[in-house]
């Protein structure tokens, strides 16, 4: 099986959100409006109306300062939490490698939101019957044989579309290259058992908002807390029937001296 991924450069992306405008156009989703004075601004973060969002990141890089523009969208783990998390089943991992999203089942529980490591998926919280929105890597655009929105329209080929592992291998020659600007990181290639989206930096991952994560899935933190809950609430029942065998030995203990007393 083909399974897709996405390589983003940031030390080729110019901060253009053409990637952004790209997203919501085939999405049909609108521009916001902002705090800021009311006025349609680009969002600080990922909303229900953005799914894919520029960061500007001000970093001191060689003794000076410079910024860094940071794309934001879903990560596409190997390994969802949020999959595992949804009770209804609507967020799915297909083979090919999106985490995709059926509205239709979804229920607005948000423990999708609690599971994600990297806080993607959110909630319409200005909707009435409110769902959650998140990337889905243009999963139509990709059946039907075309690159997703933000790959196709980045002008400066900072974002790179096709098989995952030939992806890690163009990734590694340009770290591994002599004289090569990059940290010798590879985001998302291990973290939380890897991620269909990766990216290359010339700063430090952690300097530029990206969180610091085990290469443990939190599928598999999922299991150990599923396989201990026959356990726990076991332990619960008996707790729970022993607090009420000594309340009602009590109060048999009461009504015997109450009776003794009454008769005296």
């Amino acid at each position: 099986m083909n399974q897709y991924g996405m390589l983003v450069d940031l030390t080729k992306c110019i901060g253009c959100r053409g990637c952004q405008v790209a997203c919501k156009q085939w999405n049909d989703m609108p521009a916001e409006l902002t705090r800021n004075r009311g006025t349609y601004q680009n969002p600080p973060r990922l909303t229900s109306k953005t799914m894919t969002n520029i960061e500007f990141r001000e970093v001191e890089l060689k003794d000076k300062l410079a910024w860094v523009f940071v794309k934001r969208q879903c990560m596409h783990c190997e390994h969802p939490g949020c999959v595992a998390a949804c009770t209804v089943g609507a967020l799915q991992k297909r083979a090919e490698g999106p985490v995709v999203y059926d509205e239709n089942r979804c229920i607005g529980c948000r423990y999708c939101m609690y599971a994600c490591p990297f806080g993607v998926p959110t909630f319409e919280w200005d909707q009435t019957f409110a769902l959650i929105k998140k990337c889905e890597m243009c999963i139509d655009r990709v059946d039907a044989g075309m690159k997703p929105a933000c790959a196709k329209t980045c002008p400066a080929g900072a974002i790179q579309f096709g098989n995952r592992e030939e992806l890690l291998t163009v990734a590694r020659e340009r770290v591994y290259a002599k004289n090569s600007p990059y940290i010798k990181h590879i985001y998302g290639e291990e973290e939380v058992g890897g991620t269909s989206w990766m990216y290359l930096s010339s700063v430090p991952f952690e300097q530029i908002g990206f969180p610091t994560l085990p290469k443990e899935t939190p599928v598999y933190l999922n299991d150990k807390v599923l396989h201990a809950t026959p356990t726990i609430a076991l332990g619960m029942a008996l707790a729970l029937s022993g607090v009420y065998w000594m309340v009602k030995r009590r109060n048999v203990i009461r009504e015997y001296l109450a009776a003794e007393n009454h008769e005296k």
